[in-house]
C-alpha cells in the first residue's frame, strides 16, 4: 500500500469515513471478502475454547463486517468505533452485535475483566497519528493498552490486523502495549508474499506463560497451527449470505440467544418476498 493512498493520511478516521465511504466500504465484495478473511484469522489466533460462546470486543468495528465472523462463530460481541457514518450502516444492516460511539485512543469505556477476547480488523494503525494539536500518539497508546489490558479477563488474547507504515511504528505500539502489561508479539503470515503478507499483534493479558503461534505460510510454520486453519476454510462451508440456509441458521442463532424470532415458514428466504426475524 502506497504511503500517499492510506486513508489516515488523507483525514481523521471521524471524518474519511463519512456516509458516502462508509456505503462504499460495506458494498464493495472484494472489501467484505477480504475482512471477513482477515476476521477469521483473527478469531483462530485468539485461540478460544472450542464450542464455547465467549463475550468478545471488536475494536474499530466499522460496519460489523468483522463482527459477523464472531456472530457466525456464536459469540456474543460488541464493537467500538469512533465514525457515526460506519455504526450507522452496522445498524442498518441490523447486525446482532451492540456497537457504541468512542475513540479508541481515550480508553475503552468498559468495566474491569469483561471481555473472554479481543479482535481488531485495520485499525490500531490509526493511533499512530496525530490528528490533533493536542494529540501525542506515544500517550494515546498507552491509554488505550492499559484500559484495554483492563477490560480483559485474565489469561485472554487481544488479536490486532494492522498495516503499520514503517517498523518505527510498530516498535511503538508494540513497546507502549507492553508498557501496559501485556506480553506476545507480532504473527506474520506468508511473510514472503507483498501480496498474501499479513502482520498480527497477537497480546497476551496475563494468566499462565503462552507461546507465540508461528505465522502462516513460513519455513518454520507449525504445521498443527496452519492446518487447523486451512482445515477450518475448507471443511466448514458457509452457505450464501441471504440463502434459505443462511436465514435459517440466523434465526436458529436468534432463537438460542432467547431473541424473538418469526417462525419458519415455506417463505423463508424466497427472493421476492425478502426475509424477516
Amino acid at each position: 500500500m502506497a504511503a500517499s493512498g492510506r486513508p489516515e493520511h488523507q483525514a481523521p478516521p471521524e471524518i474519511f469515513y463519512n456516509d458516502t465511504e462508509a456505503a462504499k466500504y460495506t458494498s464493495n465484495t472484494r472489501m467484505i471478502e477480504i475482512q471477513q478473511k482477515l476476521s477469521e484469522r483473527a478469531l483462530e489466533l485468539l485461540a478460544l475454547p472450542e464450542d464455547e460462546p465467549c463475550y468478545l470486543l471488536d475494536v474499530g468495528c466499522g460496519s460489523g463486517l468483522s463482527g459477523e465472523v464472531l456472530t457466525d462463530a456464536d459469540h456474543t460481541w460488541v464493537g467500538i468505533d469512533i465514525s457515526p457514518s460506519m455504526l450507522n450502516v452496522a445498524i442498518e444492516r441490523e447486525i446482532e452485535g451492540d456497537v457504541i460511539l468512542g475513540d479508541m485512543g481515550c480508553g475503552l469505556p468498559f468495566r474491569a475483566g469483561t471481555f473472554d477476547g479481543v479482535i481488531s480488523i485495520s485499525a490500531l494503525q490509526w493511533l499512530c497519528n496525530a490528528d490533533k494539536k493536542y494529540h501525542s500518539p506515544a500517550k494515546r497508546m498507552l491509554v488505550f493498552f492499559r484500559t484495554l489490558y483492563a477490560v480483559m479477563s485474565r489469561g485472554s488474547r487481544a488479536v490486532f490486523q494492522l498495516y503499520p507504515e514503517n517498523s518505527a511504528q510498530l516498535e511503538l505500539l508494540t513497546q507502549q502495549a507492553m508498557k501496559a502489561g501485556f506480553t506476545g508479539g507480532l504473527i506474520v503470515d506468508f511473510p514472503n508474499s507483498s501480496k498474501a503478507k499479513k502482520m498480527f499483534l497477537c497480546l497476551f493479558c496475563g494468566g499462565s506463560p503462552q507461546s507465540l503461534p508461528q505465522g502462516l505460510g513460513t519455513e518454520e510454520t507449525n504445521p498443527n497451527v496452519a492446518q487447523k486453519f486451512t482445515k477450518r476454510e475448507k471443511g466448514k462451508r458457509k452457505p450464501v449470505k441471504s440463502s434459505r440456509e443462511w436465514i435459517l441458521e440466523k434465526k436458529e442463532r436468534r432463537r438460542r440467544q432467547g431473541r424473538e424470532t418469526r417462525p419458519d415458514s415455506q417463505y423463508t428466504g424466497r427472493k421476492r418476498r425478502g426475509h424477516h426475524f
